[in-house]
This record gives C-alpha cells, structure tokens and sequence, in this order.
C-alpha cells in the first residue's frame, strides 16, 4: 500500500516527523504540493494525507488507485467529500487537537492588547526604562479584565474552552450558541448576535463557515458595538467584513482586532486589515504550537491504521 503526504510542512516544521507509517506502508513525503502536482506525485497512491492541498472532483478522477483522504486538520472544506463518497473513497478528519492552544492564543492577544505588552517590549530594547528617571514609566492605559463583560460567538469544544478562561480571569460571559440554556454552565449567559455587540468589551468568534455566517460581522453589527470592543477571530476569517473592521478601527468605532486567520491566506497587500490602526494578525498559527501537531500527527496516524484494519475513525463522509 502506497501512502503520499502531499504538505508535510506546515505540520512537521522541522521538529515532527511521519514516519511511523513507514512500518505499514510504502510512504511518500512532500513539504509542499502545488495542485498541478497532485495528479503525477499521487497517481498510484491508495492513501494521501493533505493539510491545505484541495482535492476536488478533477483531482480523484485522475487517482483511479484513491481509497482514502486523510485531512490533516479539522476542516476539510478543501475536500470534495461528496463526490469522494460516490467514489467510494473514505474521508477522515482530525477533530479537537487544538482546543488548548488556540484558546490560548485567544487570550495571548486579549493580554497583548489590554496590557500593551508588544509595546513595552519594543521600548525597553530601544534602552527606554533604562533612560527613565523613575523605576517605572507608562504611555498606555491598561485595563483589567475582571469584571468585564466577554462574548463568545459559538461554543464548541474551542468556545466553551475559552469561555471557561474568560470565567477563571473573572468576566462575566455571555454567548451566542444554539445550545439550549439547561445545557449550559451556570457562568455563561444566552443572547442574541446583536446583544452581544452591544454588551460586550471583548468578543471572540469560535462558530463554523457557513452560509449564514460569512460576512457576519459587518457595518451594522458594528454600528451596534461601544467603541472600546476588542474583537478577536482565531475561527475563520470570512466571519468579518474585512473593509467594514478597518472602517470601524478607521473611525474609532472599534479599539482593537485581533485574528489569526484572513479571508485570503496569505493575504493580498492591498488587504484593508493590513493598514488599519490596532490591528494584530498572526499568521494562522494558533493551532500550531509543538503539542497540538503532535496531537495532530498521532491521530492522523491512528487514523491510517485504523483504516488499514478495517476500522473508520474520524470519517466525515
């Protein structure tokens, strides 16, 4: 059995490896692959495993030995799974392996911008508090998170983790969910999108890419929100109205974004998010800490495995 790793990269970083799927199978890895690569670099191959490489309709029908698709994250979007089905193919995903580390990325940004911590940083390499009269110095106003008010659109395993952060730091947390309130923990409260906006003094978006929710966040809900919200996106970028939050950090309607994902990734320079004033982008990495790929890399295994025996773990077709 032949097995092609299509973009190890962005998982193996240098420090992971696959290559416990060598002892049960003849494995192929690439860093990266280009879409008009995948047909010549899989043909024979009856098991790949893509992170971001999509594979659709054109690209099985010209891997006639394909039987399985192992997505190398929780969404697979980037995977035709319906038509995968109707050839018989089966799809696995690797669901929750990074609850942590983006919840915790949530709030690295939340500190970051409540206690100006970048800013300090860079002051103090240029020899600031060393030059400084007095033991301390402060140009920034920074704020407490206690007592707050925090809203979490979507409460997965991702949301209700940080929802439970945002109760330990001491806020009061109020979501957007279709849980119903019996399912609940007594320190979230239920409400509706635009309470939330209007209520909120941070707001993080954990729901999923739908119809429903593309360009969620728009001028209008805005509109609705105090000019002091700090609104963080570590779920999917196409959530925002991308123009309208630089608009609203243009105007002073919004004090800060933070994100961790872009509608287009990477993004085009012309990308309004790129100019505009409190604006703090990561580079999608806050599924990426060493803990989480590993997490990531075991299951993925486990999962070929499991396939190999005649098991069907994580299918999502």
């Amino acid at each position: 059995m032949r097995i092609t790793i299509l973009d190890a990269l962005t998982v193996c970083q240098n420090d992971l490896d696959f290559d416990e799927l060598k002892n049960i199978a003849d494995l192929t890895v690439y860093d990266d692959t280009k879409p008009a690569e995948v047909a010549e670099r899989a043909h024979d191959s009856e098991i790949i495993l893509t992170n971001k490489v999509c594979i659709g309709k054109n690209e099985i029908d010209l891997l006639p030995q394909l039987k399985y698709i192992g997505v190398l994250a929780t969404g697979y979007n980037n995977v035709d799974t319906a038509y995968a089905r109707e050839k018989g193919i089966t799809v696995t995903n690797i669901p929750a392996y990074s609850t942590d580390s983006v919840a915790q990325m949530v709030f690295a940004h939340i500190l970051n911008v409540t206690n100006d911590v970048a800013h300090y940083v860079s002051e103090n390499r240029k020899g600031r508090w060393a030059s400084s009269p007095q033991f301390c110095y402060a140009d920034s106003t920074m704020h407490e998170l206690s007592g707050k008010c925090f809203g979490v659109v979507g409460l997965g395993n991702i949301g209700m983790k940080v929802a439970s952060i945002a109760n330990a730091f001491g806020m009061r947390v109020c979501a957007v969910t279709s849980k119903s309130r019996e399912n609940l923990p007594g320190y979230i409260g239920k409400c509706d999108l635009k309470t939330l906006f209007s209520s909120c003094d941070v707001i993080s978006l954990h729901c999923p890419l739908t119809d429903k929710t593309s360009g969620m966040v728009c001028k209008e809900l805005l509109s609705c929100s105090s000019p002091d919200l700090i609104l963080v996106n570590t779920g999917r970028g196409p959530l925002v109205v991308e123009q309208d939050v630089a608009d609203a950090l243009n105007n002073r309607q919004l004090a800060a974004y933070c994100a961790d994902v872009l509608s287009v990734e990477p993004p085009s320079a012309t990308n309004p998010l790129l100019s505009a004033p409190n604006v703090y982008l990561t580079p999608h990495i806050a599924w990426a800490t060493f803990e989480a790929r590993q997490r990531l890399r075991d299951i993925a295994v486990n999962n070929v495995a499991d396939y190999i025996a005649g098991k069907r773990v994580n299918v999502v077709n």
